[in-house]
Formats: C-alpha cells, structure tokens, sequence
C-alpha cells in the first residue's frame, strides 16, 4: 500500500467531472512492460519499453523500481554516474532513499517524497539505500522518470528539487472513489510542488476497487498511464490492463481509468501514475546517461565525462537528513 494514505478521503477538494461535451481520449496501444536489473542489482519494470519516443515526448523513460521487499543485506542502488541534458525525477513510494550529486544537491528521500534533479549542462549522481535499510531489509518501491530539456535548457546550471510528501496536492473525484497526489503541473485547480521547464502533468492515483477515474486533461498534452499495481480497464472501451502495463492514449480532453470490482486482497486498489506533456518536437541523439540533439553533442558530453568536466565524486558523503537540501 502506498506511504501516503488519508483517513477520510471525502474531505478532500474534488476534481469535478468533465462535462458531455469532452472528447473522451480512445486506448492507442497497451504495451506490457519488460523486467530487468539497474545499477547494482535491483529490479525494474521498464515502463514504456515498446512505445515510439515521439509518442512519449517530453517523456523519455520510466522505471518502476521493486515493489520488493528486501531481506537484511539485499538493498542496493546504483554507482556513480554521469546525466546530461534531461531531468530524472525520482518518487519513492515505499521505503528509503538517499541521493547525491557532484554539484552540491542530494538528500534522503522516502514514504511519498520526490527527487527532481535537473542535469542540464552535466553532473555526477548516485543513489542508494542508507545503511540502516541495508542492514535491516524492507519494503522499497519508486518510480524514475526521465523527462528531456528543450535545447534551450540543456545546457543550464544543475538544480535539485526537494519535494516532500507532505506538498503534494491530494484530491479526490466528484464520487470520492480514487484518491490523487498530484506531484507536479495542475488540476483542477489545484498544483503539486514539481517545477518543470517543459509544460507537464504527473499525478499518482489509487483507484477503489469498482470506481473509475475520469480526469479532464489538457488537449495540448500528450497522455500516458502506467499501472503499478492491479487490474482494470482503460478508456471508453474499456480495454483490459493489469500491473506493469502501459497506456498510451489519443487526443482528446480526457482520461478514464476504472479499477475492476475485485483486486488483490494485499491492495486497496488499483494504482497508476497518470503522465502528461507538451511535447518538444526536437531532435533526440540519445546514449546511455546523456540525451542531447545531435550525435556530436552526445560525442563531447562522453568526451567531457572522461575528462572530469561532469565534476568530480566528493571525497566525503554525508546524508542531508529527511529534510533534504538544494543546489
């Protein structure tokens, strides 16, 4: 179940429903998402494997990282490593995380939080479990997210974003039947904490088993929704989705999701992050850690790794503490 929960979900504000007038947004394509390893080991569902980049665009990939729950000794994360030219946003919905980078960012994240680290121009990064989850095991499951910078932002000083669990705007439907943590763009009315420099929308819903979910969305923005746990159906026509599968939807002024009536007993519903962007139309040369626009930029940002110009590892780490910290 995830970390951020409320005791009476009919308190909140309520997203109204869209009017007879909107243009409901058909199913384009389910696409099922491959498992692997990243970093040191730990498991991932590779979100949007199988979908054309210029249908995830301002998107470039989304790993779904666990949900597992790590016996003593088993946590792990990644090594040092280079980004250039995009963001990662890393939201952690259960269990712990500590980051760092070698402009000066990093904290721990955990239980809702998020981490939204612009590379823009180059840095290094790390991210792994503290030592005490090492030591002691537990559950982990997050989401990373990579989202590209418009050529005019890729080579901007790196920022780090802090976004506490706490800051998310939660809201419910006009029927109270999902509850929705709106971790960046706006709703409603209402806006999460993530600043982003290409327009965007990402939102996490738990769904009630039965319930469905029927969001106005913006007609500029492109529209994707990725199950991270249950079963249910997407769209007016209701086609069939399970855990670890995405949804690629059409144009239009709206999402719907429905949860089916009976679920896992382990879950209180159907659970999906809900993405959406402007999309930006440019060029994408793309290796490893560095998305730029030309295969030459990509050639240097390799060059200028080996040559230390990404930064340089600190000789010395020591965790900012829950309450994060900023570049």
């Amino acid at each position: 179940m995830p970390a951020v929960t409320v005791p009476d979900i009919t308190v909140l504000p309520r997203v109204p429903e869209p009017g007879e007038a909107a243009v409901e947004r058909t199913v384009r394509s389910v696409t099922t998402a491959p498992t692997g390893f990243e970093g040191e080991g730990f498991p991932v569902r590779r979100a949007f494997a199988g979908i054309d980049l210029r249908d995830l665009d301002p998107f470039l990939m989304m790993d779904q990282m666990g949900e597992v729950e790590y016996a003593p000794g088993e946590p792990k994360g990644t090594s040092w490593h280079p980004h250039r030219g995009f963001e990662t946003v890393t939201y952690i919905i259960d269990g712990t995380f500590e980051h760092q980078d070698s402009h000066g960012g990093g904290g721990t994240i955990t239980n809702g939080d998020t981490q939204w680290m612009t590379a823009g121009g180059g840095l290094l990064h790390i991210e792994r479990p503290p030592e005490t989850l090492v030591a002691s095991g537990g559950l982990f499951h997050g989401l990373q997210l990579w989202v590209n910078l418009p050529k005019a932002h890729k080579w901007l000083e790196p920022k780090y974003q802090d976004l506490r669990a706490g800051e998310s705007a939660l809201l419910t439907t006009h029927d109270g039947g999902a509850l929705l943590r709106v971790i960046a763009g706006e709703l409603a009315g209402h806006t999460g904490p993530g600043s982003t420099f290409t327009p965007m929308s990402m939102i996490h819903a738990t769904i009630a088993p039965g319930a469905t979910l029927r969001l106005p969305w913006r007609r500029d923005f492109n529209a994707l929704v990725y199950v991270l746990s249950g079963r249910g159906t997407a769209g007016a026509e209701r086609s069939p989705v399970r855990t670890g599968q995405a949804v690629l939807y059409g144009r239009g002024d709206t999402i719907t999701v429905a949860a089916d009536p009976t679920q896992e007993s382990r879950l209180s519903g159907m659970d999906v992050v809900i993405l959406g962007g402007a999309p930006i139309r440019e060029p994408i040369a793309w290796a490893g850690p560095f998305v730029m626009n030309t295969k030459a930029e990509v050639m240097q940002a390799f060059e200028d790794y080996q040559k230390g110009k990404l930064g340089v590892v600190p000789a010395t780490y020591v965790p900012h503490g829950s309450a994060g910290g900023n570049a």
